[in-house]
């Protein structure tokens, strides 16, 4: 699908990769839809976008089935159809399997998951009438190599990768694209604004390296677009990384559990580097 032109959608839209993906949409002249819980930094995240006349903000909690088709409604109402759905929303909890809270995972899923699924579902049908559209689904290389003390965030996109391509091929004949995207660690506030637990370990400690920009991820989607690729793991590198996993999985966990160090001075060092 060529993206120029196109009505996107973009949740979690309000910061970090969901911004960039905005900004990257509307420089190919589309008219993008931001949306997240939050109306303020919304609409703050809008202004920093620019094209006020090709971008709408509109509020949505993905855990509300009400609120998605509210999303939906008012976007189809204003621009009048829907090309490419961008499935964004989601945040991480850092904990052990052994102590973290269940409310917390569960909230979790509801967002990163069930959240994903229920705007798939609102939209599907929309797109089927229009005989096409683009559903794209952020996931994470963490859906491919699983982290310790991010055991539940990984699960949200393991589950994120099955339920994206197995409805991939499930709409298929319809004309509707399903595309996932895994980044790796990216140089945004996404660890900082991470539900924190009461045991918290992070791969690298102090020494993890920054990770890349979430512009060059959106770069990344949108040049994914016309070809309609399957997945993009961004940076390329990791391709290496998760086949490497897939390979000696006993390897790379070995090096994963020497490599742990204390999450707040990771963050603490995050923040220090220019």
């Amino acid at each position: 699908m060529d993206p120029r032109g196109k009505v996107v959608v973009i949740t979690g839209a309000s910061m970090g990769i969901g911004e960039a993906l905005a900004r990257a949409f509307v420089r190919e002249d589309c008219k993008v839809v931001l949306s997240s819980r939050d109306p303020a930094r919304l609409e703050a995240a809008r202004a920093r976008v620019g094209s006020l006349e090709r971008t709408l903000a509109i509020a949505c909690d993905v855990r509300n089935r009400e609120e998605i088709d509210r999303l939906l409604g008012l976007t189809l109402h204003n621009f009048g159809g829907v090309d490419i759905w961008i499935n964004n929303a989601g945040h991480g909890l850092q904990d052990s399997v052994a102590a973290m809270d269940m409310r917390a995972c569960r909230d979790m899923f509801d967002t990163n998951l069930f959240g994903a699924i229920e705007g798939m579902q609102a939209v599907i049908p929309v797109m089927k009438r229009q005989g096409g559209g683009m559903i794209i689904n952020i996931s994470s290389v963490a859906g491919h190599i699983p982290l310790p003390y991010s055991a539940a965030y990984s699960g949200t996109k393991f589950a994120m990768n099955a339920i994206s391509k197995g409805a991939r091929m499930e709409l298929r004949a319809s004309g509707l694209h399903v595309m996932t995207v895994c980044p790796g660690t990216i140089a945004t506030s996404f660890s900082e604004n991470a539900v924190q637990g009461r045991e918290r370990l992070r791969i690298g400690g102090a020494n993890r390296r920054p990770g890349i920009s979430a512009e060059r991820v959106a770069a990344a989607v949108v040049n994914a677009c016309r070809p309609e690729k399957r997945e993009v793991i961004v940076p390329w590198q990791h391709h290496i990384s998760v086949k490497f996993y897939q390979l000696f999985p006993w390897l790379v966990e070995w090096v994963m559990s020497r490599s742990l160090g204390p999450a707040d001075r990771a963050a603490e060092a995050a923040q220090r580097q220019p």
